[in-house]
């Protein structure tokens, strides 16, 4: 499974996770830092990506149109990129 980041969440964690989740990326990786919702769902859709995010917007995406592509919510208050991983793996 191939996941995209969220702008809400570091960059960092590609790298981080790229053993778990190979051809993984960030939004901003993508040209999408300040694209609106829509435009990110329909490039994971397209790409084959899980969209992953702190963010209920996504996940309320999902329930209305269902998948693809999949929605991570990440339900977590002010946490570290380390706990995120250990979160996401």
């Amino acid at each position: 499974m191939k996941l995209l980041l969220d702008e809400n969440l570091s960059p960092r964690l590609v790298h981080l996770l790229s053993d778990r989740y190979p051809g993984s990326r960030h939004v901003h990786d993508c040209g999408l830092g300040a694209a609106d919702d829509s435009v990110v769902w329909k490039f994971a859709m397209s790409h084959d990506f899980a969209i992953v995010s702190k963010d209920s917007d996504f996940y309320q995406r999902s329930v209305l149109y269902g998948s693809p592509p999949k929605a991570v919510w990440i339900r977590a208050g002010n946490c570290t990129t380390s706990q995120i991983e250990a979160l996401v793996r």
